[in-house]
């Protein structure tokens, strides 16, 4: 008897996590054949990608390579793009690039599955606003994250070869957890440019606006939790224009519906989120208006019980009184550890497979090295370095669930000496 072949395509956080445990049960005991889909060779954990931007994480430290990981946790890693899917055959149609110096056409693979698991998160939605595609950096990605660093680090650089100081001015547009997040990180980085000789832009002349189209930041969160944040952003000399709905952007300037505008060398695009193109084409699984698939409390899909969907890309609503679950970590996570027990079943034969129920363990957004904002349970709201430690902590178990908790220790205890000796901004 062939073992039963699980395809996950998309090694993000829930991916990454889902093909490791079905690696470490079923991969290893040989009753399922595991492979992991991705068409990037390493994985980074997508929270960290503000960091990343702002130059005060390096990338390179804190990346996972799929093919060693694979043959750690016995599963298999196939490097390719999905593009395509082949019910009636139950294949996923791969596109893979030539590594040569001479330019090739661009290969076709197929794989076989007998259960497919879409995992494929969310990327940045744009709402064909004039303008964003063009001059916006966006962070859906590490390579994203890297260009916005490389772009900010190279001002700074040419800034050096002028006479005198200059003034630079930020522009976040969406003030969810991510644009938060990021404004907070920048104000570190100006602080630290400064410190290590990049002195010809001012700190106190950079000035960093994040603009809402809603009422209030966080609008995904709770009122306590954005007040609590507001008062911090202020602290940290943040503007934020809320009520301002983006209408056009252009190279030096962005217009907002009411007739105002705002000058911005650099923005940042990080209002909404959408599924990737890819599953806009799959004309016969049930989408909602942003291109999520569809799926029942089981995670199948509503078209076909042989593909599971969770995650961003997947429209989720347990519950018919409850409202569609949003693109949060702690939802992709949860969904990840509920199908290693509903794919052992279906292996297993059992007629019912459980169905998936959500539970909120809270919010938190980082603030900067030292700070963040959290409310836990509906309850409790905690801030400063408690919240903080609580917010490392959330990365520390991702790494537990894909190293084992060992490993996980080893790699806590040499991040600890490295940020001690580090420089605390990547300058390169």
């Amino acid at each position: 008897m062939t073992a039963h072949r699980i395809v996950i395509v998309g090694g993000g956080a829930g991916g990454l996590e889902l093909a490791t445990q079905l690696g470490e049960t079923l991969g290893k005991s040989g009753k399922a054949h595991i492979t992991l889909v991705d068409q990037k060779l390493t994985h980074i954990w997508k929270p960290l990608l503000h960091e990343i931007a702002a130059g005060t994480l390096n990338p390179h430290a804190e990346e996972t390579n799929y093919f060693s990981h694979a043959a750690a946790h016995h599963y298999h890693f196939v490097l390719g793009t999905f593009v395509d899917l082949d019910r009636k055959a139950k294949e996923i149609i791969l596109e893979t690039d030539y590594f040569s110096k001479k330019s090739q056409p661009k290969q076709k693979k197929n794989i076989s599955y007998d259960t497919l698991v879409l995992a494929l998160g969310s990327t940045s939605n744009d709402f064909n606003t004039e303008g964003v595609a063009q001059y916006c950096h966006f962070l859906d990605s590490r390579q994203q994250a890297d260009v916005f660093q490389q772009d900010l680090l190279h001002l700074y650089l040419n800034a050096q070869n002028q006479t005198s100081s200059r003034e630079l001015k930020i522009a976040i547009i969406g003030a969810g957890a991510t644009g938060v997040e990021l404004a907070a990180e920048l104000v570190i980085a100006k602080q630290n440019f400064f410190k290590y000789g990049l002195n010809k832009i001012d700190p106190n002349k950079v000035k960093i606006t994040l603009i809402e189209a809603a009422d209030r930041i966080l609008p995904a969160l709770s009122e306590k939790m954005a007040e609590h944040t507001m008062e911090q952003l202020d602290r940290l000399g943040i503007e934020v224009l809320t009520s301002h709905r983006v209408a056009k952007v252009d190279e030096d300037q962005i217009y907002f519906a009411d007739g105002s505008s705002l000058e911005a060398e650099i923005k940042v695009w990080a209002a909404g989120i959408k599924a990737p193109e890819v599953l806009a084409k799959l004309k016969e699984l049930e989408k909602d208006n942003i291109n999520r698939l569809k799926v029942y409390a089981t995670l199948q899909t509503l078209s076909d019980p042989d593909i599971f969907v969770f995650g961003d890309c997947a429209h989720c609503q347990p519950e018919a009184d409850q409202p569609v679950l949003g693109p949060r970590a702690q939802v992709a996570s949860q969904q990840a550890a509920f199908l290693v027990r509903a794919l052992k079943a279906r292996i297993n034969g059992e007629s019912y497979l459980p169905m998936f129920k959500f539970s909120d363990k809270g919010s938190l957004v980082s603030l900067s090295q030292n700070s963040a904002v959290g409310e836990l349970l509906g309850q409790v709201n905690v801030q400063g370095f408690v919240a903080k430690s609580m917010y490392v902590s959330l990365y520390r178990i991702h790494q537990a669930t894909i190293h084992g908790y060992t490993h996980a220790g080893l790699l806590t205890a040499k991040d600890f000496v490295t940020r001690k000796i580090a420089p605390k901004l990547k300058l390169h």
